[in-house]
């Protein structure tokens, strides 16, 4: 027996249990974190740099397990369940113990009366309550590992179901278990075909029947390994999962459909462990408009986060995010089986050249490549193509060959080019022979070779023997149904692994010790205000930001005195804590080259700042600077993900075209180039119309001094904007012109 509180236990749960009519979804019941591991090291801002791993081998394999609140009266929402988990542990060969306080037995099985009675410490208990938190207590003492609760009524339902689901997060927490849920399911319990090999697909939702779809990729000969539905994640979350899923030898690709996360930092950390061990991770999340975030919210109750920082950072950590949920079976099975690319050539072979055009101008658009065949290839494939068909690539076949052996030849001859990685197929529709003799070809040839090979079938009817037995019954050949899903996989594949062929985790280069230049800052902040542009760009400089020569004055005479000093011509402006944008106030004078014009700018800035009744702490005289790239670089606070960097065009173009790219730190100096390619901007930076190119290197040696800023100084910093950063011609750096900080 565990625990010798029997008989008080079984007096309260026989109340929660008879109270909730033994139904496990109609309780009012957040979020506490799992507990850290000191030992794991930790970042600059004391943030963990690796993702703790949760061993969930019991999870999903138990030797034994609880049901609580088990039934088999007829009629009941728990006797169901109670069924399903009986087969499900016979599958997966674990002891399974009903538990509930009146029935002796439950479909033949001994019952326990309570938790205290079980004859073994299980691995596994399923809550079948209405309220989950009492027994969770009861749980600690009996030391299981792992609990799921299905009850709802939680965050999911406003304000008071958050506070109970903190109530029994807080809960969980101090009993050393895990938790998956609550407001989840049984999919972590459904059948998976043990007949289907090679690598799996691992599926995590936070709706089940958003993974049916992919789910029934079993019945199409793809494999599933696991499927976590991660409900509203009061202690197990999406990022557990994805850490533990690329552990697994099984695993080729982890698919999930993500409604909000838990906690930023630690989907990073597991999407980084999934790239660093190759394996992709494909995800639907939804929030990308107002309303599908506010959907999200009230099915879920999760942040959704900004979308452009959530896209942003699964882009920097190698997450494909695909839209549908046909998108996420499609490339997930795409990545889970097909191999390595040997080159990132895509070929296209079709059977009439207007499917091969329309097909080739889709795939360029989405940033494929495709190589025109060398004149030798070309050549070749004339041996068996009519020579008044283009070959090129596309290559126009006219009709593949059905009564002999050209066919194939033609397969082999693209496969073996050194240059193509890919060879994708569009089949229309069906057109017996000469579809079904393709399909055979194109099996057989990926049989033999280590190349991808792709096939659009096109019918709508998918009943074809060529679809349903030939194409499908090959575990080489991907096969689709529309264009647009083929070129997302594919585009996905290659991209996959061009991003882990080079990849290094920016967690192992994160700052890990406080630098000179924090200690400097931190004497410079003032928590909860807004420092002037003075004190930012002193904030700016204790991180070797170059600003332009100035001083801060407090009379006109020392105004004039600044600028012989700063040298004519130059800008006056008008700098105090609460002073944002200025410009709109009147308070910036620019070409100012005489005394006269300073004496009189200096009157006119003081005498707007007393009418608009803003505090200065002094005017301004600064360096003019003309010649360069207007940039913008930026730190701001995300809900989930903590400090994000931004760079993008500056001026009043930020405001006009919204043209900037955002990482999270930490990133190096790869990611920070990669920010400026994104921008639609970025021809400016190379020198447009005579003008020079900008020194990119200065600007990306800026953007990495704002990230280490944002990393050291943390939460302490709410806000940065250098705004215009002065790109200058290539070799001559960059000048933060102006700037505003707010502190925390």
């Amino acid at each position: 027996m565990l625990g010798s509180t029997h008989g008080t236990l079984t007096t309260d749960f026989r109340a929660r249990v008879e109270a909730c009519g033994e139904s496990p979804r109609t309780a009012v019941h957040s979020s506490a974190a799992p507990s850290s591991d000191d030992a794991v090291p930790l970042d600059v801002s004391g943030r963990p740099l690796h993702a703790d791993v949760p061993d969930l081998d019991r999870f999903f394999r138990p030797e034994s397990v609880a049901v609580i609140g088990a039934s088999d009266a007829e009629g009941k929402p728990n006797t169901g369940i109670t069924r399903q988990l009986i087969a499900w542990a016979e599958r997966v060969g674990a002891r399974l113990h009903p538990v509930h306080p009146t029935r002796p037995t439950v479909f033949g099985l001994t019952c326990h009366a309570s938790v205290s009675e079980l004859p073994e410490q299980v691995d596994l208990a399923v809550l079948l309550v209405a309220d989950p938190l009492p027994v969770i207590e009861e749980l600690a003492e009996t030391k299981v590992k792992f609990a799921v609760a299905f009850a709802s009524g939680f965050a999911e339902t406003g304000d008071a179901g958050a506070a109970a689901q903190e109530r029994l997060g807080a809960a969980v927490q101090r009993s050393g278990l895990r938790l998956l849920g609550p407001n989840t399911n049984l999919n972590a319990f459904e059948e998976f075909r043990e007949d289907l090999d090679g690598p799996a697909i691992a599926l995590i939702t936070q709706s089940g029947h958003q993974g049916r779809p992919v789910y029934t990729l079993q019945e199409l000969g793809i494999r599933l390994s696991h499927w976590a539905p991660t409900g509203n994640e009061a202690d197990l979350e999406t990022a557990d999962f994805i850490s533990y899923f690329a552990e697994q030898p099984e695993v080729g690709a982890i698919a999930c459909y993500v409604e909000g996360l838990k906690d930023g930092r630690s989907f990073l950390l597991a999407a980084d462990r999934a790239a660093r061990n190759g394996v992709p991770v494909v995800a639907v999340k939804v929030g990308r408009t107002e309303t599908g975030a506010r959907m999200a919210a009230s099915h879920t109750g999760k942040l959704t986060g900004a979308d452009t920082v959530v896209d942003a950072a699964m882009r920097q950590f190698g997450v494909i995010r695909v839209d549908g949920l046909d998108e996420l079976q499609d490339t997930a099975a795409l990545l889970a089986r097909a191999r390595k690319p040997r080159a990132d050539g895509v070929v296209v072979y079709s059977i009439s050249g207007g499917t091969g055009a329309h097909f080739s101008d889709l795939a360029t658009e989405a940033g494929l490549t495709l190589p025109t065949l060398s004149q030798a290839k070309q050549d070749e494939l004339h041996q068996w193509i009519p020579a008044y068909l283009n070959v090129a690539n596309p290559v126009d076949n006219g009709g593949h060959p059905v009564g002999d052996w050209r066919g194939r030849k033609i397969i082999d001859a693209l496969l073996a080019d050194p240059g193509v990685g890919v060879l994708i197929c569009p089949i229309t529709g069906p057109f017996p022979p000469m579809s079904d003799r393709l399909a055979q070809d194109l099996v057989d040839a990926a049989e033999q070779s280590d190349k991808l090979i792709c096939v659009i079938w096109g019918s709508p009817v998918g009943t074809e023997d060529a679809y349903r037995t030939t194409l499908l019954g090959s575990s080489r050949v991907a096969t689709f149904r529309t264009f647009g899903n083929c070129i997302t996989a594919v585009r996905a594949y290659l991209g996959h692994h061009r991003f882990t062929a080079g990849y290094r985790s920016p967690f192992e280069d994160a700052p890990r010790t406080p630098s000179p230049s924090y200690r400097k800052a931190q004497a410079l902040m003032r928590p909860s205000q807004q420092l002037s542009e003075h004190a930012a760009k002193q904030l700016l400089r204790a991180y070797g930001i170059r600003v332009p020569r100035e001083q801060l004055v407090t009379s006109a005479a020392a105004a004039v005195r600044a600028a012989g000093l700063v040298g004519y011509p130059v800008v006056m402006k008008a700098s105090g804590p609460q002073l944002g944008h200025k410009t709109e106030l009147g308070l910036v004078k620019i070409g100012l080259t005489s005394a006269s014009q300073i004496r009189d700018a200096y009157r006119e800035l003081t005498d707007i700042a007393r009418y608009e009744n803003v505090p200065l702490d002094g005017i301004l005289v600064c360096q003019m600077v003309e010649r360069g790239v207007e940039m913008v670089v930026g730190v701001t606070q995300d809900d989930l993900f903590g400090p994000t960097v931004t760079v993008g065009l500056g001026g009043v173009l930020v405001e006009v075209l919204h043209d900037a790219a955002v990482r999270v730190p930490p990133f190096g100096e790869d990611q920070a180039r990669a920010m400026l390619r994104e921008l639609r901007g970025h021809a400016l930076l190379e020198g447009v119309r005579g003008a020079p190119p900008a020194d990119v290197d200065a600007l990306v040696e800026v953007v990495l001094r704002i990230q280490r800023m944002a990393l050291e100084l943390g939460d302490e910093l709410s806000e940065l904007d250098i705004n215009p950063l002065m790109v200058l011609p290539r070799g001559q750096g960059a000048v933060a012109l102006d700037a505003l900080a707010i502190c925390r």
